[in-house]
């Protein structure tokens, strides 16, 4: 990349360098009839080495990402097939941007990262990636940021979704479930009728397949790989495409792939219920400080107790009238800090009780936690012109179109999965299993990557992460053979590294320079420190989460 040189790989075997993304690639056809992994292509070779060799032999034209940032911050912009199963046909944009090595004589390759979504920015990910990593293996890679297709700079889509149609995250009630059945097909309809043809394509598949052009435009055999959360699992179906090409992988904050997607957000509702008990507990300890109830049982009840008054007539907070639901919907995130969760509920305690009570505090409860679209922080950073709603627009292409056989197609379906579920889980249940628009989506291009393989990674993972609990991640590291994982026990926040916790920062600096995986997974123990850490980076008064700032409660 340095040289912006064009490998002998490229020159003398392209076909074979991009085999698995054509044998891979999507088409708008059935699953049934679409090819997979492994399956002779769908494009002859002839003509498809022809096609693809015109991306690979493109030459970055490297400039100066922002007249404000760094000289060494450079961006461009490729070309990428819009179907890969038709290289020769539309193309579409794909934005990169790089901070090169500055020991070359001393670089490995090219390290690429996401910081999450789908439908997050990541074009400003090699300035995070710079401020965070040692020396150690920054001299040996080229920081490599992209925006994923359909997002930021890479030819954006956009549903023309209103600010109240992007509010995604909804309870259910009887009477509103209509309503909330003609909200999800409009989105549908919506976002069908804007994105036309280029609908199917906005997946991870096709992203990862992006990512591997990227690969061969660069002039690299290999690519190494930092993903966070939905990060994550762009990782793993790179690896399970592409496994001679993926070098050395961490994935922090894992997603299930059996789970992609309707699964990852039930995860939501079912990983609530233990943290909810752990504060529970915490708060009972802190009686004194907290006032919440002196057992657990009692903290339980005065929260519920908030909740059917708010019910009943909202609480207001410095003239914010706030619901039972968007109680409930704010303390989802919350409770997995039992520390911010106590204070809140105590300042929503005072207003219940018509006292003065601080809105900063309750913030995360009274705005809710599932309204609005996500400000992703490459927005903020290089202002790009996007749509208002390219984020929950990218959002719901892949969370809908990368395994339409997840979402069932009848809306009575997600009501009896919303009661039954609020029954189960009664803090989110019935948010995570109402109906959302994937149910009124078209069917999948392609089948759901099935991961399995034996590709070297780094799973890292906190015990107490709201987006991608525990088991999520440990079910990762259960599909990729060839990984090892490191647990944080008491681990809060969404986002493991950078915390400054030598064990766990330890172990992805160690990977990452060495490219030796520890011998067998770790378990490291979080600190105040380290838990205060992952905080820190948030937006002062938003929910504790990742070290990516302004990560929103409502994405992966």
């Amino acid at each position: 990349m340095r040289r912006r040189r064009l490998a002998p790989l490229v020159a003398v075997s392209l076909t074979a360098a991009l085999a698995p993304a054509l044998a891979a690639s999507p088409a708008t056809a059935a699953p049934a009839a679409a090819p997979s992994a492994g399956t002779p292509s769908a494009v002859s070779p002839p003509a498809a080495k022809s096609a693809l060799d015109r991306y690979a032999k493109q030459k970055p034209d490297w400039k100066r990402c922002e007249v404000d940032s760094p000289a060494a911050y450079q961006c461009a912009t490729v070309k990428v097939p819009l179907d890969y199963r038709k290289p020769g046909g539309k193309r579409i944009d794909l934005a990169i941007s790089r901070i090169r090595t500055a020991e070359p004589g001393k670089r490995r390759g090219i390290l690429l990262s996401n910081p999450g979504g789908p439908g997050g920015e990541g074009l400003w990910m090699p300035m995070m990636m710079k401020e965070e990593l040692p020396a150690s293996v920054l001299k040996s890679y080229d920081l490599v940021g992209f925006d994923p297709r359909g997002v930021g700079r890479s030819s954006p889509v956009s549903c023309n979704l209103t600010p109240e149609q992007e509010n995604w995250l909804r309870p259910y009630k009887a009477e509103t479930y209509a309503k909330d059945v003609a909200w999800a097909r409009t989105v549908a309809d919506k976002c069908r009728k804007k994105m036309g043809d280029r609908l199917p394509h906005i997946t991870t598949r096709n992203t990862a397949r992006d990512l591997d052009l990227v690969r061969a435009i660069l002039g690299e055999k290999k690519i190494s790989y930092f993903g966070y959360s939905y990060g994550t699992y762009l990782g793993a179906v790179y690896a399970q495409l592409f496994p001679s090409r993926a070098d050395r992988f961490v994935l922090d904050s894992a997603v299930d792939p059996q789970r992609a997607w309707r699964g990852m957000i039930q995860w939501w509702a079912e990983g609530a219920e233990p943290a909810f008990d752990r504060w529970t507990e915490w708060a009972a300890a802190r009686s004194k400080t907290y006032g919440l109830g002196d057992t657990p049982k009692k903290v339980d009840r005065t929260f519920w107790n908030l909740v059917a008054q708010a019910d009943e007539d909202p609480i207001e907070v410095d003239g914010q009238p706030t619901t039972g639901d968007e109680i409930r919907d704010g303390m989802r995130a919350l409770a997995f800090t039992p520390k911010y969760a106590s204070e809140a509920v105590v300042e929503l305690k005072k207003a219940a009780a018509g006292k003065p009570a601080s809105a900063k505090r309750p913030a995360p409860i009274t705005e809710g936690g599932g309204a609005g679209a996500p400000e992703w922080a490459g927005k903020a950073a290089l202002a790009a012109e996007t749509p208002a709603d390219n984020g929950t627009a990218g959002f719901w292409a892949v969370v809908c179109g990368d395994n339409s056989a997840a979402w069932s197609r009848d809306p009575e379906t997600y009501r009896r999965d919303a009661i039954e579920d609020k029954g189960r889980y009664p803090l989110y249940g019935d948010f995570a299993s109402s109906i959302k628009p994937c149910a009124f989506w078209g069917k999948s291009a392609e089948p759901v990557t099935v991961v399995k393989n034996k590709v070297g990674s780094l799973v890292v993972q906190n015990e107490w992460d709201s987006q991608t609990p525990l088991p999520s991640g440990q079910a990762l590291h259960a599909q990729l053979k060839g990984s090892k994982m490191v647990t944080v026990l008491g681990g809060e926040g969404h986002g493991v590294y950078p915390s400054g916790n030598a064990c766990t920062d330890g172990a992805v600096n160690r990977y990452l320079a060495t490219g030796k995986l520890p011998a067998k997974d770790v378990t490291c123990r979080a600190t105040a420190e380290s838990n205060a850490r992952a905080r820190q980076n948030q937006k002062p008064d938003v929910l504790p989460g990742s070290p990516v700032p302004e990560r929103a409660p409502n994405r992966f």
